[in-house]
């Protein structure tokens, strides 16, 4: 296909792709599922998986295999605003409060999930196809290991962001330990892919890059008040050109030493020089960001995705187990970790229930590995059946602690207690 010829493709499957998304996020709203989880699954059905089952003339004529690269592409860049954007709005004064917890947290939600999910690669190696023959079975357990102990951080961010639950203490807590733990997955990733191909190589330069990062970033702390000035002079087209150079410069260096690109945007977000113009900036690039592109990488990630190859029965009880110790070594230890410092009932259980959500960067993970060779087509499928599942199930449970926390109050005796619920899931007075 000539360069000519893509250009039509291109916006012919944008537009089934945005069409597509929306009317399957409006469907699933009734079942009280965020947008993020509507393009999830609509990347699905727009893959092998569903329009290729029904219809695999339609699916290779929308989405042929010249448009892939392309659709990456773009879904990068929505993938990197996004985060830039997450960043922005995070603010380190609310994290401060809960550095001790997210620690605990981060730290028991990275630990026992590769455990467990290392222990399943180790006791199913020879049982299920779903290895690759030329990759040592310690490499694919660490794999596995690794991208089960991933945290969706943007995808946590967005459902923090759409519930309005962005300053409450298990909001500002899940955010914190979410961010930790998906900057040391991603340093663990490098290992892996260091051991899988050119030795200890990308692990160290993810290393020594990631404090590289640290250093300037801090420096940009320090010239904060400058940097805002200056911001202040710029019109506003200037001001967003220099922000989306300095973006994605950022992306493009964290990219290199192997943290990925959303990270780059994310630490830029959170530096970022905050004024009046700034605002008016970031606010100018979100919607298209949200709207048009991140749905693409979805979609791309969907047209990876071919869950007929689970059809074996070995293979589903695989997903399965692999599930279930997903939700158990993620909820489970992250919950049980955040009751050990101190966090109320109703806090653990929320902070447990949206680090257990993967989505998104699960899917960038085994995306990464697909490509690699570490994964072979069918632990794709079940990975994506692992990210679906625990983040599907992420709203509902979050439905179910309200609504539990709510009839415990009506049956208490005495007046009702007049704090939000929602703030911190025991009320929004002092612990």
């Amino acid at each position: 296909m000539s360069t000519t010829e893509l250009g039509p493709v291109f916006f012919l499957a944008t537009v089934v792709i945005l069409v597509t998304c929306r009317v399957v996020a409006r469907a699933l709203r009734a079942l009280g599922q965020p947008p993020v989880v509507g393009e999830m699954v609509a990347g699905v059905v727009l893959g092998p998986s569903v329009l290729g089952l029904l219809a695999p003339g339609v699916e290779e004529t929308l989405f042929p295999q010249e448009l892939r690269p392309v659709l990456f592409v773009a879904g990068q860049i929505g993938l990197v605003i996004f985060m830039f954007q997450t960043g922005y709005e995070f603010r380190t004064d609310r994290i401060r409060a809960v550095a001790r917890p997210a620690a605990a947290v981060s730290t028991a939600g990275i630990l026992v999930p590769l455990a467990l999910g290392m222990a399943l690669t180790f006791a199913t190696h020879d049982a299920v196809d779903v290895y690759p023959a030329d990759i040592p079975v310690g490499v694919s357990a660490l794999f596995v290991g690794v991208t089960i102990a991933i945290t969706a951080f943007p995808m946590l961010a967005r459902i923090i962001t759409e519930r309005g639950l962005v300053g409450t203490r298990f909001g500002s807590l899940s955010l914190a330990s979410g961010a930790l733990d998906d900057v040391v997955a991603w340093v663990l990733l490098a290992a892996v892919l260091g051991m899988a191909g050119d030795g200890a190589g990308p692990f160290a330069i993810a290393v020594g890059g990631g404090v590289g990062l640290v250093a300037v970033l801090a420096v940009l702390v320090r010239k904060g008040g400058r940097m805002t000035a200056l911001a202040d002079r710029r019109s506003d087209d200037d001001l967003l050109l220099i922000t989306v150079i300095v973006l994605f410069i950022a992306a493009w260096y964290t990219d290199r030493i192997g943290l990925y690109a959303v990270f780059g945007a994310f630490s830029l977000g959170v530096v970022f020089p905050r004024s009046a113009s700034v605002d008016r900036t970031v606010e100018a690039v979100a919607p298209i960001s949200r709207i048009v592109f991140l749905p693409l990488f979805f979609t791309y990630s969907g047209l990876n995705t071919d869950f007929a190859l689970l059809a074996q029965p070995s293979l589903l009880l695989f997903a399965a187990g692999c599930v279930a110790v997903s939700i158990v070594g993620k909820l489970g230890a992250c919950w049980l970790a955040a009751r050990a410092v101190g966090e109320p009932p109703g806090v653990a259980l929320r902070v447990g229930t949206l680090m257990n959500a993967r989505g998104l960067m699960q899917l960038i993970a085994i995306n990464i590995g697909l490509a690699a060779g570490i994964v072979t087509p069918s632990m794709f499928a079940v990975l994506v059946v692992v990210a679906l599942v625990t983040t599907v199930m992420a709203t509902p449970l979050l439905s179910l602690w309200d609504r539990l926390d709510a009839r415990r109050a009506d049956r208490a005796p005495g007046p009702p207690d007049p704090r939000p619920l929602t703030a911190t899931g025991e009320g929004a007075g002092p612990r």
